[in-house]
């Protein structure tokens, strides 16, 4: 669940280096602003797996600021001739009018007043509804910019230097939710997915880093800073849902920050400043190319109902990253079938596999 994960700090350039027990936080302080005091001791074989050092550039971290939001509207028939690719084309009339668009990364389908798309037949939630003027399709020049270029007109995205920083969320003190079926925490889950996961990301070439490797609490602020200690080129936290007490709700989610300028798929109650910038939205484009390679390849692999590759502006260990960077609910704890599933050693064994697959 997103809100109130917690990390422990791991030492990166040195090689593998696990914490020990003695982790405390300053008195009188807590969650992101909370101090930590952490000591360190090698242990041969323990995770973070990777024995080199790592330079700090990568492609992804030379990307510019961000620009100045982008308001305008744009019709997606100049945009396709512009970039020499076919023309959307009307599928349907009814319920509403619904338009696809192809290139050879694949195809793109728009809903006329609504923000739920599909890339390939997987849900994408956009930040503004395309709208129809003069039999034209019309879509917001951030959209453009931030969701239709990177998957219809960029190349695959590239992982640098194989770098990847694992954070399984929450920890100690801070469980996260907790399983309907019998109360066990999401804390424990994401530690054991994240667990099955490393292994089988070094096998295929990967330097792994897990932000922490036994039941520990750390603000979210040292997951960052983490990540940014590793150089690492991509950064995944792992999550599991619940809405409670709501048992209905199910399904795969994937969340990365949302663009300057854009509102958000998901709030939950917070503040949604569209002027907001934070420096993960540097790698905008490569956050919704992660997302939906991850989220494509779990759904295919677990079978879970697709609730869509979203925007959101509150997850604090997303904000800091200089590097691509998602956040993967991997299902809903609340809801009584899908909490068995989670609880299953074989399901979560699917989402690991399904993880190291997309970056294979």
């Amino acid at each position: 669940m997103l809100a109130g994960a917690a990390a422990l700090l791991t030492g990166c350039a040195s090689g593998p280096v696990i914490p020990n027990e003695t982790i405390s936080e300053t008195p009188g302080t807590g969650g992101e602003a909370a101090e930590l005091n952490w000591s360190t001791t090698n242990a041969a074989g323990a995770f973070p797996v990777s024995q080199s050092a790592h330079p700090a550039t990568t492609a992804a971290r030379r990307n510019p600021e961000p620009a100045a939001p982008i308001t305008t509207w744009t019709s997606l028939d100049n945009w396709a001739q512009q970039n020499k690719i076919g023309r959307p084309r009307l599928v349907s009339h009814t319920p509403v009018a619904t338009y696809s668009i192809s290139t050879a990364n694949g195809t793109l389908v728009l809903d006329i007043g609504s923000r739920e798309a599909a890339w390939n037949g997987v849900e994408l939630q956009l930040g503004f509804a395309p709208q129809l003027i003069d039999d034209q399709v019309f879509v917001h020049g951030l959209d453009l910019q931030k969701n239709l270029e990177p998957l219809l007109l960029d190349p695959p995205l590239k992982f640098g230097n194989r770098v990847v920083v694992i954070d399984p969320g929450h920890g100690g003190v801070n469980v996260g939710t907790h399983s309907v079926v019998d109360g066990r925490f999401e804390k424990e889950f994401t530690l054991d997915w994240a667990l099955r996961l490393a292994p089988l990301l070094t096998a295929n070439g990967w330097q792994v880093y897990l932000t922490r490797t036994n039941d520990v609490d750390i603000a979210l602020s040292n997951r960052v800073a983490f990540a940014e200690s590793c150089h690492a080129d991509l950064f995944i936290s792992l999550h599991f849902n619940s809405a409670a007490p709501d048992e209905r709700q199910a399904g795969l989610e994937t969340y990365c920050s949302t663009p300057a300028g854009m509102p958000s798929s998901l709030t939950r109650d917070y503040a949604d400043i569209w002027s907001q910038s934070y420096p993960n939205n540097s790698y905008d484009e490569q956050n919704v190319q992660l997302a939906m390679l991850l989220h494509t390849v779990i759904l295919h692999a677990t079978g879970e109902e697709d609730r869509g590759v979203r925007r959101a502006r509150f997850i604090g260990v997303l904000h800091g990253q200089r590097r691509p960077a998602v956040l993967v609910e991997g299902g809903y704890l609340s809801n009584r079938h899908e909490a068995k599933l989670i609880e299953s050693s074989e399901f979560r064994q699917k989402l690991a596999e399904a993880v190291a697959d997309a970056l294979r």
